[in-house]
């Protein structure tokens, strides 16, 4: 594939995980670094969010710990909740992934990146949660 064609597949990719908050962080770039949102879009969606060995849901989880575990990474964060209730995770399985991260990354991550859940969820209407165990 060539520059546009990587693109044009990881636009399609973004739009199926991320929706419309994908689209803003790469609006977001244009003015500043419109190489760095190309690069979102083809290369992380068009080959790695693309690749068959891991469904999108699996992918969330992994990045959902990661973006935990770096911390500062709220605005990623906010999107890629978004994207795992996108792909099909609930709730509680967010949840369950936030606090398990807390095990070898810390509680204050933790929690920071359980309350930027808490303000997806409750946006999305699913507050509170009903099912936890």
């Amino acid at each position: 594939m060539n520059r546009e064609d990587r693109y044009a597949y990881g636009m399609k990719v973004l739009e199926q995980v991320d929706g419309e908050a994908g689209q803003r962080i790469v609006d977001s770039l244009a003015d500043t670094s419109p190489e760095l949102g190309h690069q979102v879009v083809a290369w992380a969606f068009g080959d790695m969010y693309a690749r068959p060995e891991l469904p999108p849901r699996d992918r969330q989880l992994v990045t959902l710990g990661v973006l935990t575990a770096l911390g500062g990474c709220e605005i990623e964060l906010d999107v890629h909740i978004n994207a795992a209730l996108n792909v099909g995770l609930i709730p509680t399985e967010i949840t369950e992934a936030l606090l398990h991260a807390a095990v070898y990354c810390g509680m204050p991550r933790s929690i920071n990146a359980t309350l930027i859940a808490k303000k997806v969820f409750a946006d999305r209407g699913l507050l509170p949660l009903t099912n936890i165990g």
